[in-house]
């Protein structure tokens, strides 16, 4: 079947490693046609154009500036999003008769467009809920219910609605995810939402010589290596982090490392410069360096602010239990992350609003410093069991052959 995968995510071939790009290439390796609209900003200095590979269209399109830029340009681009998105696709894929319609989120700002294509090709609609926005801008103080920004959160929630609306079916990535929405969307069909989790292809962990890998990235040869890779913003309350480095210089065992960036990411570098010894500072790094890097670690670390609402489930778990490596977390108290980590062993965890909760975490592991090889393992198994790219990719088609199905129930009833 032909594909259309809408998103906001910039990448130019599906043969990179992430979430989106394993899933879509699972639908090429079942023979069906991918058909992506990706975005390049307008900062830098591409015009729209096409990128084809097998069984893979990729339709770089040229927006507004959303990253790196003032609030103004920013919601201007955000806003146009949608026109922008239907112009291409009647420009580009207009003799494509599209039988699916993938989208995620963030945005939720693709709903007439996803309409569009609905409308025109009677394709089904699949929506990937990665995010549940306006809550989450609300939980960190982003936005609020009243106000001057309460204008801002009742457009945005109107659109979140309507993608709901047009959706056939919308994957949660848990059960709290699934939960909430139907709690707080009466509106929404129970029939229309399942689990779709996050998944990854699987990797077959070979041996490496993290001697050598430790130097490279100037890492401590006889310490416990903690990581985190990802965002520091302030879903991951970077405050938090900061106090929790600090603290953490009574466990000489412990070494952690912070790669990545986001907007607080410069807290994290001024308190290595201040010359911290339990810390290496890393900024963001191409995956295959990342991968490299922890095979060189031993724990792997989640960082969510206590203040969200939103049952929120990080993609980061998955690159952790795909190179055989438990995890640390700490979180708000509703995601159902931690019963997970909890119920099948594979790390520890704790409520994100204490950091002597942390603290006792640390100790913990300090005296279990024989078992973190086996919890690892538990972690592979679970991911293997319930988080490769299979699982994600059969549960789609699934969903997709059972709304064909009963639209062609409904309609022979009609014409009885």
């Amino acid at each position: 079947m032909n594909v259309l995968f809408l998103t906001l995510l910039d990448f130019s071939t599906i043969t990179e490693h992430n979430i989106y790009t394993d899933l879509l290439r699972e639908f090429v390796n079942h023979g069906h046609r991918i058909y992506t609209i990706s975005p390049v900003e307008k900062r830098m200095k591409q015009g729209t154009h096409i990128v084809k590979e097998k069984d893979s269209t990729i339709l770089k399109l040229k927006i507004g500036n959303i990253q790196k830029t003032n609030v103004i340009e920013k919601g201007i681009s955000t806003i146009t999003i949608e026109s922008t998105y239907i112009r291409a696709i009647k420009r580009w894929f207009g003799k494509i008769k599209f039988d699916l319609v993938l989208y995620t989120t963030p945005p939720i700002t693709f709903g007439r467009a996803v309409a569009y294509v609905k409308k025109r090709d009677g394709a089904k609609t699949y929506l990937l809920l990665k995010d549940i926005f306006p809550q989450n801008a609300v939980d960190m103080g982003m936005l609020s219910k009243n106000g001057i920004k309460g204008v801002l959160y009742r457009h945005f929630r109107k659109k979140e609605k309507q993608l709901y609306v047009v959706s056939d079916k919308i994957g949660c990535m848990s059960m709290a995810n699934l939960e909430y929405i139907k709690k707080h969307n009466l509106e929404v069909s129970q029939d229309k939402l399942e689990i779709c989790p996050n998944t990854i292809d699987n990797v077959d962990i070979q041996a490496v010589d993290k001697k050598k890998i430790r130097r490279k990235f100037h890492i401590p040869q006889n310490k416990l290596i903690f990581i985190y890779g990802g965002n520091f913003g302030k879903p991951q309350n970077v405050d938090y982090i900061l106090r929790i480095l600090k603290e953490s210089k009574r466990y000489s065992f412990a070494h952690f490392v912070m790669c990545g960036a986001g907007t607080d990411f410069y807290k994290i570098q001024a308190y290595k410069e201040k010359g911290a010894e339990n810390v290496t500072v890393i900024g963001t790094l191409p995956y295959i360096k990342y991968v490299e890097l922890l095979r060189a670690c031993d724990i792997g670390m989640i960082f969510l602010d206590y203040n969200f609402t939103i049952p929120n489930f990080p993609s980061r778990l998955l690159d952790y239990l795909n190179y055989g490596m438990p995890v640390i977390a700490a979180t708000d108290k509703n995601t159902d992350l931690s019963e997970i980590i909890i119920k099948y062993k594979f790390g520890w965890w704790c409520e994100s609003n204490r950091v002597e909760n942390y603290m006792k975490l640390l100790e913990q592991i300090g005296n279990q410093i024989q078992i973190i090889s086996q919890k690892g393992e538990l972690g592979k198994k679970y991911m293997m069991e319930n988080y490769t790219t299979g699982h994600a990719y059969e549960v789609i088609v699934n969903s997709y052959n059972s709304v064909r199905k009963e639209d062609s129930e409904e309609t022979l009833w009609k014409n009885c």
